[in-house]
């Protein structure tokens, strides 16, 4: 994936200032799905180019799909790698962050400024007519250049017309302006997002379409192919759009993802743990706030993917810690529905957001493994409530990857279950912001072995 931006003013290096990006030095920055590249194609007296480029690789973005079995051909066979979709998104994020926001040190009078600046986006799915271009960048003062490709492939023409285009902008804006729009406008080009768009996503379009996504002539469409097709969502967007709230007139409510982590982590703290084994612990969320607890004295990180695992050890910076706690850190790579000695003897384990990866008829496999063979003092389990699902707008499951996703009281009877077969105590508690008839977005359950229940203190009920 390529993504390109120009600007042809009267200092035109510039604009790696702006960027934060040196000219005369390539960059990279590691994401979960792949590596990014920042290099300057073009250096002149009038011109100067910046490239951001995005190498995915399609077999780790299968490996580290947590737990789950093929979903066919399409696993490996798929535009993801090449087009310019909602990772470009996240890499502009990443690393053109501080840009995006506005802010520039050393020239900070030119970031507030106007300036003449195109981009280039590559390969860019447009399913949506080839009007669609002008529809969205016209109106906010762009001149507007696609080159089309007629054919997915000369020789093989029954392969049907492509639905990729090369689209050039120009304008004379801001550069925050400019990365701002094309971060919130490629979405809404694929309609493919990597990533499960939930109640959080809200606030992102708000933030990031602030003092131009409210006067859009195409609003409408904007939100409701940002979203997906998920009208819940796109509607309580548009409602806020059309009543003036803006992100920074209301209090800003966490992520779910860090709002479970921190109910997971206060759950640990509160049993009394000195050693955790996070199972599926993917790049390492929980082992990194794990790793700040002196408290732990043993943190064992567990994954499928060996891949994955090297990145949650270059996440960690286990090489920067001190030597006594390097060896209190384990990684290894490991399925959760074999049996593995090395799963034995910690106080807590941890499977947060991991049952509903698996078919339903695993989770005997699992519980066997967990609670018969490896028997930790306490187990903590997190997964999705169904319920809740009806505030996002949406009638089926949060991700295409999860098996199933349960109601309160399906949960509580499976654990309830559990429990009794096993010798354990269960409570149960919900993480995020709770309706009061649907409960809250993440339910857990506590199990803690009959003879450890006085460890633990309270809790409260789900939802």
């Amino acid at each position: 994936m390529l993504f390109t931006i120009t600007y042809g003013g009267e200092n035109p290096t510039d604009l790696g200032y702006l960027l934060h990006k040196n000219p005369a030095r390539p960059q990279t920055a590691e994401l979960s799905f792949g590596r990014v590249y920042v290099f300057y194609p073009e250096i002149g007296p009038d011109r100067c180019t910046a490239a951001l480029l995005l190498d995915i690789d399609p077999l780790d973005l299968i490996r580290s799909r947590k737990g789950v079995k093929s979903s066919g051909i399409f696993d490996y066979l798929n535009d993801r790698p090449y087009v310019c979709s909602s990772f470009m998104s996240t890499a502009i994020s990443k690393v053109y962050g501080t840009a995006m926001a506005g802010r520039c040190a050393k020239k900070q009078e030119l970031a507030d400024n106007p300036l003449d600046l195109s981009a280039g986006l590559f390969m860019l799915p447009c399913r949506g007519g080839d009007m669609l271009p002008g529809l969205l960048f016209e109106p906010l003062g762009y001149e507007v250049y696609v080159e089309e490709t007629a054919l997915l492939d000369e020789q093989f023409r029954e392969w049907g017309e492509s639905p990729y285009i090369n689209l050039t902008i120009r304008g004379n804006l801001r550069l925050r302006d400019l990365l701002n729009h094309i971060y919130t406008l490629i979405p809404v080009f694929d309609r493919q997002k990597h990533y499960w768009a939930g109640e959080d996503e809200i606030d992102k379009l708000l933030s990031h379409g602030k003092g131009w996504l409210e006067d859009h002539p195409a609003k409408a469409l904007i939100a409701r192919r940002y979203f997906k097709n998920f009208r819940g969502l796109a509607h309580t967007a548009l409602d806020r759009l059309d009543n003036g709230e803006r992100p920074s007139e209301k209090t800003a409510r966490p992520r779910l993802n860090v709002l479970r982590l921190e109910g997971v982590l206060e759950a640990i703290k509160r049993s009394g743990a000195k050693s955790v084994i996070d199972f599926g612990c993917g790049d390492g969320s929980l082992l990194r706030l794990l790793v700040k607890e002196k408290t732990i004295t043993r943190i064992a990180g567990v994954d499928v993917s060996r891949s994955v695992l090297e990145r949650a050890r270059d996440k960690l910076k286990i090489d920067q810690l001190p030597s006594a706690r390097q060896k209190e850190i384990f990684l290894f790579q490991s399925s959760i529905t074999y049996r593995d000695k090395r799963f034995k003897g910690y106080d807590i384990a941890a499977l947060v957001e991991v049952i509903e990866h698996l078919d339903e008829n695993r989770l005997d496999t699992l519980t066997a493994i967990v609670f018969g063979d490896a028997r930790p003092g306490t187990v903590l389990i997190s997964t999705p409530n169904i319920e809740y699902n009806k505030l996002y707008g949406i009638s089926r499951r949060r991700h295409r990857d999860h098996r199933f996703e349960w109601s309160r009281a399906r949960f509580e009877s499976w654990s309830t279950e559990i429990a009794r077969r096993y010798g354990y105590e269960v409570s149960f508690e919900g993480i995020g912001t709770a309706d009061e008839k649907l409960g809250a977005p993440t339910q857990m359950g506590l199990f803690v072995k009959r003879d450890d229940v006085p460890r633990i203190l309270r809790s409260t009920p789900c939802g």
